[in-house]
């Protein structure tokens, strides 16, 4: 079944080809720049120590921890410990897992995404996360990417598939670094997710790879009935950056909560493009995504809230919120919604602007230096997104990588 799943995925990449701005989908950022004349898959030689990766333990020392160089799973860096009935690994070792094998490629489609397609066509690697019913995982799982790729042409793909079964819980972190800021190359990554009746799981995605090395990250999820799904994505670093985050609340009465931050100076440009499909009655859906935009970065928002007809007493909320510190800075934002029920509660909003002048004169008369005022009202912007990171040490790391930016 899943070489089936590979073969038709090849046809769906000829077919399709790599996308230019011409799609409209793709009309703000021209990804064809850091895309190679000649792509290599094969993965970079092994470089990464334990002492390398003291650095990138950016959830703590008290977590479930999977490492991945270059797409590699690095077992000697890795905690090798059993969790419960948890099954988790390298999906190399884990693809002839049943629960793999009826979910993978079933939650992502293909058939208009050029980047999944030739993810799933090529070979690849990740992590394979099964909970299995009526447990609740008390440790953090940790997916950490380390890439210390300096060949330019190279495209890293990674899989990830978790399935959390009833009644679960489950927190995962899943993080971008570079060994230096030589490193480079493409990273293709894709997440299926599947989170059953009454199950909970929370995605942070800290993406804090080098300034020369880009990622295209689609993640898909699809939502059974009271489930809930909590996710974070923040994007401090990389050359381009584009993230899909596809969410369906598909039986009734879902939770989810969407938050994005992006801190991006330089020549950064940063996507997030998100769409929330509400396919049944009575959900629940807050999107807030925030950017500081700096230099001659550019950022898009592209984000849809979908309600479907039998989507009734649905409750969905959108909102987008940019600050430009520069002249030449630029953000793109469109919000929509696609509502075909008529009883429902569904807002969506997107400002663009600079620094309040009153709140920046008010700390100027107390004293504080413009340059210091001015970081201090970035801090307090970013810190609404921050604040949804539910790991402590996760999240005091963030706002230090965070601050240290826009202090810049």
């Amino acid at each position: 079944m899943i070489a089936e799943i590979k073969k038709e995925a090849v046809e769906t990449f000829k077919r399709l080809g790599f996308p230019s701005t011409k799609n409209e989908e793709w009309k703000y950022v021209n990804v064809q720049q850091v895309l190679p004349d000649q792509p290599v898959f094969s993965a970079a030689p092994a470089r990464l120590t334990a002492v390398d990766l003291k650095s990138f333990l950016i959830a703590g020392n008290n977590v479930h921890l999977l490492v991945f160089e270059n797409g590699i799973y690095r077992a000697d860096l890795s905690t090798s410990e059993t969790i419960n009935n948890l099954v988790i690994g390298p999906i190399s070792l884990l693809k002839d897992n049943q629960t793999f094998k009826n979910n993978f490629g079933k939650v992502v489609s293909f058939g208009t995404e050029p980047f999944v397609a030739l993810n799933t066509a090529v070979d690849h690697e990740g992590v394979f996360i099964h909970v299995p019913a009526n447990t609740v995982i008390e440790k953090t799982i940790h997916i950490l990417h380390v890439n210390t790729n300096e060949q330019p042409d190279r495209i890293t793909s990674i899989r990830n598939l978790i399935v959390a079964d009833k009644h679960t819980s489950i927190s995962i972190v899943e993080s971008y670094h570079s060994l230096n800021q030589q490193c480079n190359g493409l990273i293709n990554a894709v997440n299926e997710i599947v989170v059953h009746e009454n199950a909970r799981v929370e995605l942070c995605k800290a993406q804090l790879d080098s300034d020369a090395a880009s990622q295209i990250n689609f993640t898909q999820t699809i939502q059974e009935k009271s489930s809930t799904f909590d996710t974070v994505t923040v994007t401090l670093n990389g050359r381009l950056t584009r993230n899909n985050l596809h969410i369906k609340l598909n039986d009734t009465n879902c939770t989810s909560h969407l938050f994005g931050l992006y801190i991006l100076d330089g020549d950064q440009i940063t996507d997030n493009h998100t769409l929330v499909d509400h396919a049944m009655p009575n959900c629940y859906s807050n999107e807030l995504y925030k950017g500081v935009i700096g230099g001659k970065a550019s950022g898009v928002f592209n984000g849809k809230i979908f309600v479907r007809k039998d989507a009734q007493k649905t409750n969905a909320y959108q909102s987008n919120k940019n600050i430009l510190l520069s002249d030449d800075a630029t953000m793109n934002t469109k919000p929509q919604l696609e509502i075909f029920a008529d009883d429902v509660k569904c807002t969506h909003g997107a400002t663009t602007g600079q620094l309040d002048e009153e709140a920046l004169f008010y700390l100027r008369a107390r004293g504080i230096g413009e340059k210091s005022a001015r970081t201090l009202l970035n801090i307090a912007f970013v810190a609404d997104v921050l604040n949804n990171i539910k790991s402590d040490d996760l999240r005091a790391t963030l706002q230090q990588k965070a601050e240290a930016k826009l202090m810049q």
